[in-house]
């Protein structure tokens, strides 16, 4: 059987921590940034780590890390 392929994009993205879970960067924080508020903006700066729903796909995508 061949080598896995790890995928790119996930692998550029997601970035692992040392207790095994997924960690991500929050969307809606590129462009059009004067209708959210201070507050939003803050919030969404911060990492989140990935829902465990998720984990297992993650997993498929990224075989390696």
């Amino acid at each position: 059987m061949p080598k896995m392929k790890t995928h790119r994009g996930a692998a550029k993205r997601i970035k692992l921590t040392g207790s095994g879970k997924f960690k991500r960067h929050h969307a809606y924080c590129s462009h059009k940034l004067n209708s959210k508020t201070a507050k939003r903006k803050r919030s969404l700066r911060q990492s989140a780590v990935l829902v465990p729903a998720e984990e297992k796909q993650m997993r498929k995508l990224l075989p390696y890390v």
